[in-house]
């Protein structure tokens, strides 16, 4: 049995806090070392209450003093900022970082694991989707791991397990089509925040859910496929599968496609990766395919959804064209969680980012952090000229 000593970035999202609970159920197969979180400084605290870790960074600085003293006298070593987190995830004494931060604010502190050498558990998605050239490209120089946590990129690497690189024909994604799957296009401008985070399968956080409702998740996963697998994009599909149960499919030269099935939760994924290449006895529900009786698929609208048509677009443009369709996507989800916009002008404002970005074929933690800024500013102008009155 591997006992691994785990830093959890972004421990107090939904993904850290499952990975805590986790480490609670397999106490012998792992130890927290550091914790570290943004803005949650009372629930960071009660964490590391509990598990005890050497050390814990607070992101925002100005919670420092009250994580300090909340946690004075347990012996725990209390940090604060953004290059501490960064320097937490490159940190001795660390087997696996679980990068679960949400956004391009993940970016740092997982490049500073992989160009330390440490096992990645991946659940930052935009870690790839920005920066995905240079990611892989250091993490091949310093012989990093990464290990998907998202259910989809889990169900391929556990497709591919086994099998000859060249026998893979296709990448198959699966989504569920979220909460407006079957809604008329005339609808969806007047769906409302409260409606798009009603996923009809997942329990997630309100970005990744919001994303799940306008397939923007399905673009970001296209991306992130082709970086960790190396697939080239016209041999991702996407397909519709409402019930959530298969979670990506693999086609080969052969003809045939292995699937990897399983109830839509979280913590399966998240314990594969944590734990590869062990498979560990769990209670988490198995699928009962005579309860379920089918399983249906179809092909996205792309009309209807267009934010999956961009990203395809945003990966073919390359080079720092997919950090800006992060960015435009990060800016109008927030605006539209705010009820500032409407839920098409989310794709609007991608579209509006991605024309007026100028391109860099660069790929530098420089380039990434410039095109970040300017296509804010670009999706805060759109915005403006579109928001509710």
């Amino acid at each position: 049995m591997i006992h691994k000593r785990l830093a959890i970035i972004g421990s107090t999202g939904s993904i850290g806090t499952q990975t805590l609970g986790i480490v609670a159920r397999y106490p012998d197969r792992f130890t927290v070392s550091a914790l570290t979180a943004g803005n949650n400084a009372e629930l960071l605290m009660a964490q590391a209450r509990l598990c005890r870790p050497e050390r814990v960074v607070i992101g925002n600085e100005a919670f420092y003093s009250v994580v300090r003293d909340g946690l004075s006298g347990l012996g725990i070593e209390v940090m604060a900022g953004q290059k501490a987190v960064e320097e937490v995830a490159a940190s001795d004494g660390i087997d696996t970082v679980v990068a679960a931060m949400v956004g391009f604010a993940g970016l740092r502190p997982t490049a500073a694991a992989v160009a330390a050498g440490r096992e990645v558990a991946l659940a930052n998605k935009e870690t790839l989707v920005v920066a995905g050239e240079m990611i892989t490209r250091t993490a091949a120089l310093t012989g990093t791991k990464l290990l998907p946590v998202d259910s989809e990129h889990s169900a391929i690497m556990q497709c591919l397990n086994g099998e000859p690189e060249n026998s893979v024909e296709r990448i198959i994604l699966t989504a569920s089509g979220g909460p407006f799957r079957d809604t008329a296009a005339e609808r969806l401008a007047k769906v409302t925040p409260l409606e798009a985070l009603r996923h009809p399968n997942w329990t997630m956080g309100s970005k990744i859910t919001i994303d799940s409702a306008t397939l923007m998740n399905k673009g970001l996963e296209v991306i992130e496929a082709h970086w960790l697998f190396g697939t080239p994009a016209d041999r991702i599909d996407v397909l519709i599968h409402p019930q959530s149960i298969i979670h990506s499919m693999v086609q080969f030269s052969d003809g045939s496609v292995k699937a990897q099935l399983g109830v839509p939760d979280m913590r399966l994924p998240i314990i594969y990766a944590l734990t590869y290449p062990e498979r560990v006895v769990t209670e988490l529900p198995r699928p009962d395919l005579a309860e379920i009786g089918s399983l249906t698929f179809g092909e996205p609208d792309m009309i209807r959804f267009r934010c999956l048509a961009l990203a395809r677009t945003a990966l073919r443009s390359g080079g720092n064209m997919p950090c800006a369709l992060n960015a435009a996507n990060e800016e109008a989800v927030a605006a539209f969680l705010r009820e500032q916009i409407g839920f098409n002008d989310i794709a609007g404002t991608v579209e509006y980012v991605l024309d007026k970005t100028a391109f860099s074929s660069e790929a530098s933690l420089e380039i990434y952090a410039e095109t970040d800024t300017g296509s804010r500013n670009l999706a805060n102008e759109y915005i403006n000229k579109v928001q509710k009155k």
